[in-house]
Formats: structure tokens, sequence, C-alpha cells
């Protein structure tokens, strides 16, 4: 319900645009064959999503996103979420795995999330274990991962896709003030909101090195979608001064 209700509340505030590295073929490919695939990325089951955190609003872009590839992910978020009404609910409600950070119980979301593979469901999470500290609407690279992420794909075998999105903080940045009027106006503003898959990894059992290589994966995943999100604003002020992008010029 939470991936279906992200994906219809999301064109409302902002334009969502999906993107992915091309899928390796086996065997020569037409270039109208390379291009499908491009166009039409997938999330096999089974699968761990490791994404970027850069703001409150991604875990509706990235939802949305996911949604639309025909993936419903368990997601793992700090358990204080658990503690909001109705969302509280409905995060238990649909088998999303609290993440009791800094205590005893911290490893038991990992026993969650390798039982929810194991089912074959898709396991969002975000490596870093939290948001930058960054007040303004820039973009950061992504930060430290955590090496939670790196014991999990061990312990499953599951492969880790790499996802980077940029553009959910021109929705929610910034203090609280800030944040609200963020979302208050995106409606009338509606930002380019871009997520890029990387191709799937199968990560080392040396947790370091893996924490290392996924750091590096979601990074490039990142920065193809930072590009493209540039490349729209680009585009978007060329069209607001009036002037056609430089492929259409004469």
């Amino acid at each position: 319900m939470l991936s279906r209700t992200a994906a219809l509340l999301l064109p409302a505030f902002g334009r969502l645009r999906i993107t992915a590295d091309p899928a390796p073929a086996a065997a020569p490919t037409t270039t109208a064959t390379s291009e499908a695939a491009q166009a039409a990325p997938t999330v096999a089951p089974g699968s761990i999503v490791a994404a970027n955190h850069t703001s409150l609003a991604d875990p509706v872009v990235v939802l949305a996103a996911l949604h639309r590839l025909g993936a419903r992910p368990v997601v793992l978020a700090t358990a204080g979420l658990w503690r909001i009404p109705l969302l509280g609910t409905l995060l238990r409600h649909e088998g999303h795995i609290a993440v009791h950070r800094g205590t005893a119980r911290a490893a038991e979301s990992l026993d969650a999330a390798a039982e929810a593979l194991a089912a074959g469901r898709v396991v969002l999470i975000y490596g870093e274990g939290g948001l930058p500290r960054r007040r303004d609407s820039g973009e950061l690279p992504p930060g430290s991962f955590r090496s939670g992420l790196a014991r999990l794909a061990h312990a499953t075998g599951a492969p880790v896709v790499p996802l980077g999105q940029a553009g959910s903080r021109r929705l929610t940045s910034g203090g609280t003030a800030k944040q609200l009027a963020g979302l208050a106006t995106a409606p009338v503003r509606r930002p380019g909101l871009f997520v890029h898959l990387g191709a799937p990894l199968h990560l080392s059992a040396d947790t370091a090195e893996a924490t290392a290589r996924a750091h590096r994966a979601v990074t490039a995943a990142w920065t193809a979608a930072s590009r493209h999100a540039a490349g729209h604003r680009a585009a978007a002020g060329d069209a607001a001064a009036g002037h056609a992008p430089e492929s259409t010029r004469p």
C-alpha cells in the first residue's frame, strides 16, 4: 500500500524520471534492442536495493520508482517511524523492518531482511544509515556506508542493485519551516526527480571491501541521476529564456 500510495501521490509534487545502466548483452543486439533494455530496467525478486539518502522525501521518490518497475520492497527504516500513528500501523502490516540503531536489537533487522530476501522480496536499504547535515537544497555525494549492507549481502548471497536519486532535496530540505514550505509549493514548482539504477553487484565476503564497492556503485548511480537532473535544469532554463536546446537550434 505504501508503494502504491507513493506512486499515486508523487506526480502531484514532481516529475519522476527513471534511467538505468545498459543491461549486459549475452549476444550482439541491435541499437533498438539496446535502447529498449535501457528504457525498461527491472529489479529481480530477492535483490537488495541500496539507495543514497538525501532528504525525508527519499522514501516516497524511491518507492514510487520501484513501484513503476514492478517491485514492492520491504524497507529497512529507523524504528522511530513505527511510533507515528497510522504510519507505524502500515509499516507493521506490510512487513517493513524497524532498525533499532545503537541498541542490542540492531542486528535483528538484518535477520528479518534475510528472511524477506529468502521469501523472494526486494529489500530496500540506505547504506549511509542517516541524512546529511546539509541545510540547503543542494546535492551531496553519498556519505560513508555502514557495514550492514555488506553483511546482509554476504549472509544471503543476494545481488545488490545500486540506486542513485537526485532532486528530492527540492521537495524537502533544511529546517522544519523550510521543509513544510517546500512541500506546500512543490505542486506549483513540480521539480524534476531522477532515479538511476546501476548494474547488480555480487559482493565479496570481505566486509570492508564489499562496503567500499557498494559505496562506489551507489555514488556512480547518484552521479548519473545528478547529471540527468542538471541537464533537465539547464533545458528548463533555456526554455524559460526562450531558447531552444542546442540540438534543435538551426
